[in-house]
């Protein structure tokens, strides 16, 4: 249990630590675009860093962003080392969180069917 919430409070960290990296242009690449980190899940033993991240854009915008973030994770892991204090500095892999997506595509069906019904 204990180990659980120490996993929550440094997948925040990492968040904050890696939003804040993106927020300052430390990562120069043109392939990625404006994102937003929306979470971190971190491993058992806190080796391993899933960190999430959502934007708009079509298919081909999301693939180019992925390639960059994929190029850019080294150095990410290196800034995240410098930033959160951990025994180990752990493995970075990125994956899109689509939830995003998927509430505004809910929010604009709601709002369709408000406009249609007169609410």
């Amino acid at each position: 249990m204990a180990n659980s919430t120490r996993a929550e409070r440094i997948g925040h960290e990492i968040q904050a630590a890696v939003a804040e990296i993106f927020a300052r242009g430390l990562i120069r690449d043109p392939r990625i675009g404006y994102i937003t980190i929306t979470g971190v899940k971190m491993s058992a033993d806190f080796r391993v860093a899933r960190i999430y991240y959502s934007m708009l854009g079509d298919e081909a915008q999301k693939l180019c962003t992925a390639e960059g973030l994929e190029a850019a994770k080294n150095f990410v892991r290196k800034e995240v080392t410098s930033r959160v204090r951990l025994r180990y500095s752990p493995e970075i892999y990125f994956a899109f969180d689509g939830s995003v997506e998927e509430g505004d595509k809910i929010e604009r069906l709601l709002k369709e069917l408000r406009s249609k019904e007169g609410w």
